[in-house]
């Protein structure tokens, strides 16, 4: 059977010039960074080198500005609970988007809690920010914005540079979660002038497990994590020395290729997307048509389930997802796409491809010649369907 793999988005292979540069790390070069011999000496170097790199990726032209961590949830943990409780004295308002991921969604329901006021602002129906919204409601008790740069689910791009002018306007912070965007578009931390970045290794076909936060100097933060005073004091615990390796040397890559990659993504994505809804009655497209990320397909199609449409391109050998890896535990329809106006039922029957570095023009031919056979058929077997949509059966 051909395999397919379509869902990017939750999982990407590790590149394996990335797991080449690894390997030597693990049995070789184990070194203990925080130690003055050799071996410990070449260890701080290999992370140094890597931090370099990262930096570079979004920007930033300190390599002490970027902190290691175990991924992007512990870096958005570390971002808003570290601004947050070291800078209670000046404030206790958090503003986010009701379309963030849910490590960003779920700590500010925690700090909620703890007594800090937490403002969702609404989006559009493309899922772009409502920058109006945001102005009327930032104050000076504000003390920090959380907007990510991109959505993975829908693939909608952020006004960041306008965001930004507005919270500095304000005296407040900016943190953005920018996993989804990360090497697929240029992002520049100095220029946008971000306080700080949540960054994801294996979103930019790292290993799991590593990610990073760039936190801009002179940005009082607490740890969250205590111990031996790894990362600066503000990520304790031995550093994940072959992950972090592997973290740099995706970031190198990435760097190196991402105009080219994006722009063969995006001649794939326009031809999925115009494929699907020329061939497929009343589907729809979900995010902005434009100005969107270049690997992300985001489609709804009325009157079936997206889990059925998922099962069924499984069947098939076709891996995708009808939206984020952390949500799809639930039955819930994604709040990304509730957060846009759509109803449950139409936020159920969508459907999210994210292309990558694997996929070519072969495959989202395979995919545009079974999709429609496969929503005829789940159409014909919904009760709801209405009948001048499929006709005599």
């Amino acid at each position: 059977m051909r395999r397919v793999y379509l869902d990017h988005a939750a999982g990407r292979p590790v590149d394996g010039r990335v797991l080449e540069t690894m390997l030597p790390y693990f049995t070789q070069k184990y070194g203990n960074p925080s130690m003055v011999h050799t071996p410990g000496n070449e260890a701080r170097e290999a992370i140094e080198t890597a931090r370099g790199r990262v930096a570079k990726l979004i920007g930033a032209s300190k390599k002490e500005e970027i902190i290691f961590t175990s991924g992007a949830t512990e870096s958005n943990n570390l971002a808003l609970k570290g601004v947050a409780l070291r800078n209670r004295d000046r404030g206790n308002h958090i503003i986010t988007s009701s379309i963030e991921h849910m490590s960003v969604i779920n700590v500010c329901k925690d700090l909620a809690k703890q007594g800090f006021e937490v403002t969702y602002l609404p989006v559009d129906r493309y899922g772009v920010v409502d920058v109006a919204a945001l102005e009327k409601e930032l104050t000076e008790k504000t003390i920090l914005v959380s907007i990510m740069y991109a959505n993975g689910e829908i693939g909608t791009i952020e006004p960041i540079r306008e965001i930004s002018e507005l919270v500095h306007d304000h005296g407040a912070l900016l943190h953005v979660d920018a996993v989804a965007a990360a090497g697929q578009i240029p992002i520049d931390v100095e220029a946008e002038h971000i306080d700080l970045l949540s960054l994801s290794s294996n979103d930019i076909y790292g290993p799991r497990g590593v990610g990073a936060l760039y936190i801009k100097t002179g940005t009082r933060i607490m740890p969250i994590i205590q111990g031996g005073g790894q990362e600066r004091g503000l990520r304790s615990g031995t550093e994940n020395l072959p992950g972090i390796v592997g973290m740099g040397k995706a970031a190198e890559i990435i760097s190196a290729e991402m105009e080219t990659e994006s722009r063969r993504l995006a001649k794939l994505r326009d031809k999925m997307i115009r494929g699907i809804l020329e061939s497929v009655p009343v589907s729809f497209l979900n995010g902005h048509p434009t100005n969107r990320l270049p690997n992300n397909v985001n489609v709804r199609f009325s009157y079936i389930e997206g889990e059925s449409l998922i099962l069924s391109l499984d069947m098939e050998g076709v891996a995708c997802s009808s939206g984020s890896a952390c949500t799809s535990k639930t039955l819930e329809p994604s709040h990304v796409l509730l957060a846009t106006g759509l109803k449950h039922e139409e936020a159920h029957g969508s459907l999210l491809f994210t292309l990558g570095r694997q996929n070519n023009e072969e495959d989202v031919d395979y995919v545009l010649g079974l999709l429609p056979g496969i929503v005829r058929r789940l159409r014909v077997m919904s009760p709801l369907t209405p009948k001048e949509l499929i006709g005599d059966v």
